[in-house]
């Protein structure tokens, strides 16, 4: 185990699957303890499991924090364990629904807002106090989205505009304080998000999505957190209110230039970590309010 993060404090929102199970895992391992935050629905229990049986430090906080009370009490039973906060990572985010904006549904708008906007909103406004006293900081899920917008789901993409241009704010607003803020804009990820089969996506548009990567291939959840490990650890002391895009050239690329790479280069590389839950996370709209320990 090394320790680019010895001695921190992490609290990882929607960090029971996809990139937050590896954001989890990869802080555990650079020896962080990690307060692993999900819905009730959510493998959280397994990925604390399999942060303890490696040797890290974990626990689980189960609760919807697009909700104050939640968001407060996840900061709180944080601090109360672990005695401090070093680390937010707004990961919680939500895709339920695929279509063009005449069509989409209201339900799904309001639901993306909850849980990309709220979510994030709630947590850094109570995790802020306590990472002042440490001179901590907050990585945030943006999207290449967010930077270009999102053909076939247009709410997302705004929802991510938020986050880009709120976290900016937050980073010169709380620099006097030694708070750093910086975002982590992925493209398509190996994730239940990006496959017809366990996301809202058709064929068409799944074909699409590496259609327009000029790498050819979806990122991996891993190749996600190394870049939240880098702005999180104290090697990125001088990075604030900057946007890292882990999209395999999307934001540059200018047509369907991952027909062009070959085969042997579209494989996606074999990470370290033991990632069980890439595929999990449900997509659809869930309503699940209560806030428990895991």
């Amino acid at each position: 185990m090394s320790a680019r993060l010895q001695n921190k404090v992490a609290i990882v929102t929607g960090g029971g699957a996809g990139i937050g199970e590896a954001i989890c895992k990869k802080f555990a391992r650079e020896g962080a303890a990690v307060i692993v935050v999900g819905l009730a629905s959510d493998p959280v229990r397994e990925v604390v499991d399999e942060i303890l049986a490696s040797g890290g430090r974990a626990i689980g906080y189960l609760g919807d924090i697009s909700y104050e009370e939640a968001a407060k009490d996840c900061v709180e039973v944080a601090v109360k364990e672990f005695g401090k906060l070093d680390i937010l990572v707004n990961n919680a985010g939500a895709f339920p629904a695929v279509s063009t904006i005449d069509k989409y549904p209201t339900d799904a708008f309001e639901y993306m807002i909850k849980n990309n906007v709220y979510s994030n909103f709630m947590m850094t406004r109570a995790a802020i106090p306590h990472l002042q006293k440490t001179h901590g900081n907050i990585v945030s899920a943006g999207s290449e989205a967010g930077h270009m917008g999102e053909p076939q789901n247009t709410p997302y993409g705004g929802t991510k505009g938020f986050v880009h241009a709120f976290q900016r704010g937050v980073a010169v607003e709380q620099a006097k304080f030694g708070v750093r803020s910086n975002i982590v804009g992925p493209g398509p990820i190996d994730t239940a998000w990006t496959h017809k089969e366990t996301g809202p996506m058709d064929a068409k548009m799944e074909k699409m999505t590496t259609q327009g990567v000029p790498l050819g291939r979806r990122g991996t959840p891993e190749e996600v957190a190394n870049v939240y490990l880098f702005l999180a650890s104290d090697e990125a002391s001088y990075v604030t209110g900057a946007t890292y895009y882990v999209d395999g050239g999307v934001t540059i690329s200018k047509g369907p230039h991952g027909d062009e790479v070959p085969s042997n280069l579209k494989k996606e590389p074999v990470g370290g970590l033991n990632l069980k839950h890439s595929k999990d996370g449900n997509t659809k709209i869930r309503q699940e309010a209560t806030a428990s320990m895991s």
